[in-house]
This record gives structure tokens, sequence and C-alpha cells, in this order.
């Protein structure tokens, strides 16, 4: 299982709020979720999504989308991946856990 976390910026939109576009992305990972194919975590600066790598990189593209679809003339997506593959991958609360062992 891979993880990735991913920022979508939707440019020359005629408003600085972007709350509509995150909304519309966040309904394509909900759709994506319910599928069983990646879960997804969404915060206030960026969305990590965990899931096999392929399905990762399709969820990505079709947010990537969203904005296009609701007008935006110009879309900046960034996108950092961790796919680990000497041993099976872990969750991202897993992660967090091993992180939260040692600070004790």
């Amino acid at each position: 299982m891979a993880i990735a976390e991913f920022t979508v910026v939707p440019i020359g939109t005629s408003s600085t709020s972007l709350s509509s576009y995150v909304a519309a992305m966040h309904r394509v990972l909900e759709e994506e979720q319910a599928k069983g194919t990646v879960t997804f975590h969404l915060s206030a600066m960026s969305t990590i999504v965990e899931g096999p790598l392929e399905h990762l990189m399709n969820v990505v593209l079709r947010v990537h989308e969203v904005p296009f679809e609701m007008g935006a003339g110009r879309v900046s997506t960034s996108v950092k991946i961790d796919d680990r593959r000497d041993k099976p991958g872990a969750s991202v609360e897993q992660k967090l856990q091993s992180v939260y062992s040692k600070l004790k």
C-alpha cells in the first residue's frame, strides 16, 4: 500500500474562496472510498490518500480535473508519494502511532 499527499490549487477563479472546489473534490474522494479502492484524510492544507499506487494516481488525476470542470482556467497540483516496498506498507495511523510511541 502506498500513501500520497496532494494539494490542488485552482487558479483563474472568480473568488479567493476555494471551499466550493474543495467540497467538489471531496465528493470524488468519497466516491472512491465507497468503492473500497482508497481511504483518505482531509486536512486544512492537503489531502492524504492510502491504497495501491495505481489507484492513488487515478484518484489524484480525477481530483485534479474537478476545478477545470468548475471553470478554473488553470490548476496547480502538488503530489508527494510514500511507496514502501521492502515490507508491507504502513497506514497513516500506523505511522503516527510509531512516532507517538517514541514520544512517551
